[in-house]
Order: structure tokens, then C-alpha cells, then sequence
């Protein structure tokens, strides 16, 4: 409640002048308290603009970059195609730091201007120009956010392409949909995130729903991102398949392996290869169903099986389903030298009970938590759609430390 003054003119009481003294001084205090700390604001942004270039080491970056364009430029770019891919993959995984760091040193700049503007206005101006810088330090601040993620992916092939394998474990019919449930999930995730998601290969489920789907993921760091959710995902969930509507459990098992390029030289004999050809199915048009044109390989001493019905030419489908099984391969031998091979295709975890890293409930309360980060919320809806990246960065946080 305002406090006020009466002052009685020249001693005498024939007049009262009321003044708002006490609130004029503290709006006043207040005014310059807020400039001082939006300055403050800006000065600890710039200091943290100048660890955050040393960090990610930008200049090398933009140096990189400014090769990998001019690359990109000439004119027999594209006679090689799968070198110009991996230039293309090279320069995105370079923008993925150069332009946020670009785009924050703009924003902190910005950010100083209009303080000195806001600084020279009174009233009601200054407070609406300092409520518009504090915007810009928010945005800043989001700029920060997305370079802290992109330094805790420094993986060894964590800004490439991935494969993504989707399987039905434990819950039958339910286990089928949950696998489909996840596919539209990642996807959701992967449209967010500005990536393309091409199918190689699915099974149908018996009476509805995917028993498996393979996938490719294109895009920068989409398998530095996409192997945060490696491992089993447990559903509870009433059941539409069961007639008295009884609580289900159901689990699905998500693998990723890095696509790898061409110069990472993995043998593979013609002689551990079994090749399988078999008719496509789903949609397709015309072509669909009359000619055996998908194909099935099969590695003999190591038990892994790819496959690959996307494309027309039974050539096409071949190839990729060779590159999926390189990135495989190598992803198994590595692990063997490692001798970590439960990590992912030696001890793997069975797909049920127990073995879960996420568990996903929809009855009797709705919750979605990440066992390995204790990371929760309780907005399935908003999970199923695609928003994973808070379980993701707590994964990739966890790791770091």
C-alpha cells in the first residue's frame, strides 16, 4: 500500500501537497536495480559466449567448414557420390556447432544494444525496452542449451546416420503394437529434430501391430541421439486386444548401429553370407508382391540377419541391406575387441521383465520413467509424440560425468 506525506506550506495548514514520496523512491531504485542486473545478465553471457567458443573450439570448426563448402562447390562434387554424401554428413555435423554459436553471438550482441537503448528511455518505455532485452538473453540462453548438448556428442561416429532395429519381446499381439506404437514415436522425434527416417524392412504382426521394423535415421548426430534409447521399453497399459480390458505388460527391444562410411573396411566372405530373396509387401504400388525383389542376409558365423524391401531393384535392396550389415559387423567386432560384447550382441538383456530401461504407464496412473537417470514426467501423450529429448540429454549427461 502506497505511503504518503502531508507537508504543510509555509507552516500554516490551508493547504496539503500529497505526495507519493516513499513509492516514487522505491519505483525509482527499482528501475535502476533492474538495468544494473540486466547488464549483469549480459556481461555473464558474454563471458560465457567466450569459454563456449574455446570449448567447442569453433574457429577450427568454422575453418573446417569453410573446406568442407568450398569442397562442395566444385564441379565434379558429384561424380563420387558416396564421398560426396559423407562431405555433406561432414559439413552438416560442422553447421550443427558453427551456426547456434553463431546465432548466440548475434543474439548476446543484440542483447547489448538494446540495453544502452532501454538505458537512455524512462517510465514505461525502459521497463517494456529491458522486458525485450531479457527476451534476447532468453534466447541466448536457449543457444547455450543446444551447444551444451552438441559438446557431450564426441563420439567416435556419434554425428552419423543410424539403423534402427525395432522387435517385439514378451505380451504377444501387445508386444506388436507397443513395436509399432514406439516406430510412430521415433518418428515423431526424428521429424522434430528436422531428420528423415527411411523403412528397410518390417514384419507384421499375427493380428496387428510390427513383431519388427528396421529403419534408417538420416541426419546430423542422429546416432549420438538415438542410442540414448537403446535397450528394452516396457508398457502397462490396458489392453484394446483383451475383451475383459485387463492391465497388459508388454515389451519391445530398440537397437541402433551406426552407418558407417565406406573407407572403415569390414570383410565379410562370401561364404559366411546366406542371401535370401523373397516378395515385398506393404505398400508399393504395382510392383509390390510380383517379384521377389526384397532381400534377407543372413551372416553365418555371427548369427545376424538384415534385411531390406524398400526399393525396387533387388540390386538396390541388396546394397543397403550390405551397408546395414557393415555398420553390424563392425559394431560387433568392435565390441569383441572390447570384450564388451554384452553391450550389444553378446549377453544381451532379455526382452521382459527386468531388463527394461524405460517403463512407460498408462494405467493405472499415466508416468514415463528412464530407470537408468531417474529423468520422468507424466505426459505420455507428449512422449508418444516425438518428445524424448529430455530423456536423452539426461542419458547423454549421465554418461559424461
Amino acid at each position: 500500500m502506497p505511503v504518503v506525506f502531508c507537508v504543510e506550506r509555509d507552516g500554516q495548514g490551508g493547504g496539503c501537497f500529497w505526495y507519493n514520496i516513499k513509492v516514487m523512491a522505491e519505483e525509482n531504485k527499482e528501475k535502476l536495480l533492474e538495468v544494473e542486473e540486466v547488464r549483469q545478465r549480459i556481461e555473464d553471457l558474454k563471458r560465457r559466449v567466450g569459454e563456449m567458443a574455446d570449448y567447442i573450439k569453433v574457429e577450427e570448426r568454422r575453418t573446417k567448414l569453410a573446406g568442407l563448402e568450398e569442397q562442395q562447390a566444385s564441379a565434379d562434387f558429384w561424380n563420387n557420390q558416396a564421398k560426396a554424401r559423407e562431405v555433406i554428413a561432414a559439413t552438416n555435423a560442422e553447421r550443427a556447432y558453427v551456426v547456434p554459436f553463431d546465432a548466440l553471438t548475434k543474439t548476446v550482441e543484440d542483447a547489448g544494444v538494446m540495453l544502452e537503448l532501454a538505458e537512455m528511455e524512462e517510465g514505461p518505455a525502459q521497463q517494456a525496452a529491458l522486458k525485450d532485452t531479457l527476451g534476447e538473453c532468453a534466447k541466448a540462453d536457449e543457444y547455450f542449451g543446444k551447444l551444451r548438448l552438441q559438446s557431450l556428442l564426441g563420439g567416435k561416429f556419434d554425428q552419423c546416420n543410424v539403423f534402427v532395429k525395432l522387435h517385439a519381446g514378451q505380451g504377444g499381439t501387445e508386444a506388436c503394437d507397443w513395436v509399432q506404437m514406439l516406430y510412430r514415436m521415433y518418428q515423431r522425434y526424428a521429424e522434430d529434430q528436422g531428420w528423415k527416417v527411411e523403412e528397410y524392412d518390417r514384419q507384421e504382426g499375427e493380428e496387428a501391430g510390427l513383431k519388427d521394423v528396421y529403419f534408417r535415421v538420416e541426419g546430423p548426430y542422429a546416432f549420438g541421439m538415438l542410442k540414448a534409447e537403446r535397450g528394452i521399453h516396457r508398457l502397462v497399459r490396458i489392453s484394446p486386444f483383451d475383451a475383459n480390458k485387463r492391465r497388459q505388460t508388454s515389451f519391445a527391444s530398440m537397437e541402433t548401429v551406426a552407418e558407417i562410411n565406406e573407407e572403415i573396411d569390414v570383410e565379410i566372405k562370401d561364404e559366411d553370407l546366406r542371401i535370401d530373396t523373397y516378395r515385398s509387401g506393404g505398400a508399393g504400388g504395382q510392383h509390390v508382391n510380383k517379384t521377389d525383389s526384397a532381400v534377407r542376409l543372413t551372416h553365418l558365423p555371427t548369427g545376424i540377419v538384415v534385411a531390406c524391401q524398400k526399393e525396387r531393384s533387388q540390386h538396390m535392396n541388396k546394397e543397403k541391406a550390405m551397408n546395414m550389415l557393415r555398420a553390424q559387423l563392425y559394431e560387433y567386432y568392435e565390441d569383441q575387441k572390447k570384450a564388451e560384447m554384452d553391450r550389444f550382441y553378446g549377453a544381451k538383456s532379455e526382452n521382459g521383465w527386468g531388463s527394461q530401461i524405460r517403463s512407460y504407464v498408462f494405467c493405472p496412473y499415466t508416468m514415463v520413467k528412464d530407470l537408468r537417470t531417474e529423468c520422468e514426467t507424466s505426459d505420455v501423450n507428449a512422449v508418444m509424440d516425438g518428445h524424448l529429448q529430455p530423456f536423452i540429454e539426461a542419458w547423454l549427461q549421465m554418461k559424461a560425468k
